[in-house]
Formats: C-alpha cells, sequence, structure tokens
C-alpha cells in the first residue's frame, strides 16, 4: 500500500525503481553500489554469504531482492542474478 502511495505521489508505477528508491531512503535506507571488479561472477548467494547479518535489499536492474541475516528471501531462486546496487539501514 505505501508503495502505491509514494508511487502516486511520484506520477510512476508502485512497482517502478524510482519509487521503491524513494520510499526506501524516506524510511532510512542507504543506497551502496557493489564493486564492478567482476561484474558477472558476484551473485546474489554470494552476497547473502558475504553479509550475514542485517537485512539488505538488492537491486539487479530489473529485480529486488531482500537478503536478512543472509538467508535470500524471493519469489524464485534469485541466487545467480547478479546484483547491482544493496540498500542498508544500520
Amino acid at each position: 500500500m505505501d508503495l502505491s502511495v509514494e508511487g502516486m505521489s511520484l506520477g510512476e508505477l508502485p512497482n517502478s525503481n524510482m519509487v521503491w528508491d524513494s520510499y526506501l531512503r524516506r524510511q532510512g535506507y542507504k543506497r551502496y553500489a557493489i564493486p564492478n571488479t567482476c561484474p558477472d561472477c558476484y551473485t546474489v548467494g554470494q552476497f547473502a554469504a558475504d553479509y550475514p547479518v542485517g537485512t539488505y535489499i538488492l537491486g539487479t536492474g530489473t529485480h529486488a531482492v531482500t537478503v536478512r541475516d543472509g538467508t535470500v528471501y524471493d519469489s524464485y531462486d534469485s541466487t545467480s542474478k547478479t546484483p547491482l546496487y544493496y540498500y542498508f539501514k544500520g
């Protein structure tokens, strides 16, 4: 519901990157880039292993996935997708 309201205020669909980026920032999350040292070899699964504590929201460019305490939460197995950036509220 919150994303729908955010989308309406921005004149965008609730699932657009712009809407959930704005929403997360207003909730206190900060966006971080993932280093581009090997753009096709770092995966969501590896990110989850590297960050075993905390809640992270990863963006792949076309998809968003949550990693919480090292566990990937998604509607399908996205562990092989390549994350481009992530949000963290520390």
